[in-house]
């Protein structure tokens, strides 16, 4: 679920030029995490069943620890890490 608390460049409608100008629609950018998890279970829509176990945000088996209350979503992933660093490049801009 990409939301612009994850990536702040994105646009809610963005042509993909290194892709053969494919359009991306990012039509629940700006919600928060409660109205987005609410959608989905006012409307029955399949998740990650990890989520409700502690796991909001998913990296690989070693690099990822549930969270605990009132941390911030993505604090499971490299939370060895400082956290200025947790962006692991996959939603970053590589063309500079």
């Amino acid at each position: 679920m990409i939301r612009l608390k994850t990536d702040k460049n994105l646009k809610k409608i963005e042509i993909d030029e290194q892709h053969d100008s494919m359009i991306k629609l990012n039509p629940i950018l700006d919600w928060s995490w409660e109205q987005t998890m609410g959608y989905i279970k006012e409307n029955d829509i399949p998740y990650n069943k990890l989520i409700d176990q502690g796991f909001p945000s998913i990296g690989c088996e070693p690099c990822t620890r549930a969270i605990k209350p009132g941390e911030d979503l993505r604090a499971g992933r490299w939370w060895w890490e400082n956290q200025s660093d947790k962006e692991c490049g996959l939603h970053m801009d590589h063309s500079k």
